[in-house]
């Protein structure tokens, strides 16, 4: 599969929030979405994910145009999971993931389904939780559920909106360790929109940085997250160190005025 975004453009308002925003990414691919609070990429996310129509510009998949598919079709292809998300709190674990398989059910739930739900449930550590209810979860927790349920959707194309942002260390290393193995495993493709840069930088294959509302870099996490970029875009002065374990971007003071 190939996800095409063409010169997308939105507005709000009469202001241009996002502007002429131009990429594209294939199977087995993340591409991380960076940049300050405002720049624009929960509204890129909504655009592609059809929650938003696009003031100007193509959104295409495999060459046609997303507002030519069937929306079940649609549905069945991208699986979305918003920054800020709803649920029923008398709903278990495991009838929220199940949600994840409506656009598949016909008449009743098979068999099928349901080793669908248990398959992502275990996926991010939560099959033992299955039984309990949403209200009875921590953020953190819930927020695992719903990247669940986009699992469970097995969808072609991946959108999260800041995914691990309730999150502990921990589960946010695993949380993209297992995202970044359902890409290879899957042949999937990912935008997940970030704000530790370190996760970008260690997880996805191209980075798009964007500042009010426009590109400002596309390319290999190394060639756009480098400190003099991060001082233009965040105004941080940063350094890269390097270990056995990899690269590694330490921020250490706003930046000063020369």
């Amino acid at each position: 599969m190939e996800i095409v975004i063409d010169n997308l453009c939105k507005d709000y308002g009469g202001k241009r929030v996002l502007d002429s925003c131009s990429f594209s990414l294939g199977a087995g691919e993340i591409v991380a979405l960076v940049g300050p609070n405002g720049s624009g990429k929960s509204t890129l996310i909504k655009t592609i994910a059809g929650v938003h129509l696009p003031s100007e510009g193509r959104i295409s998949i495999d060459g046609k145009n997303i507002q030519d598919i069937d929306p079940v079709d649609l549905a069945k292809m991208i699986g979305y999971v918003p920054q800020h998300f709803t649920y029923t709190l008398y709903s278990t674990v495991f009838e929220t993931v199940l949600l994840g398989r409506r656009q598949h059910i016909k008449w009743s739930v098979s068999d099928e389904e349901l080793s669908q739900v248990q398959q992502a449930l275990d996926a991010l550590e939560m099959g033992t939780m299955a039984g309990k209810y949403m209200d009875q979860l921590s953020g953190g927790e819930r927020q695992k559920v719903f990247i669940a349920r986009a699992l469970a959707q097995d969808p072609r194309l991946f959108l999260f909106d800041e995914p691990t942002s309730a999150l502990d260390v921990r589960y946010q290393i695993e949380v993209m360790e297992t995202m970044r193995a359902i890409t290879w495993e899957r042949g999937v493709s990912m935008i997940i929109a970030v704000h530790d840069l370190n996760l970008a930088y260690r997880y996805a294959d191209t980075v798009l940085l964007l500042d009010n509302g426009k590109k400002i870099g596309y390319g290999k996490p190394a060639d756009i997250l480098t400190p003099e970029c991060i001082r233009t875009v965040y105004g941080v002065d940063s350094f890269i160190v390097e270990n056995e374990n990899g690269k590694f971007i330490v921020p250490f003071r706003v930046k000063t005025e020369n």
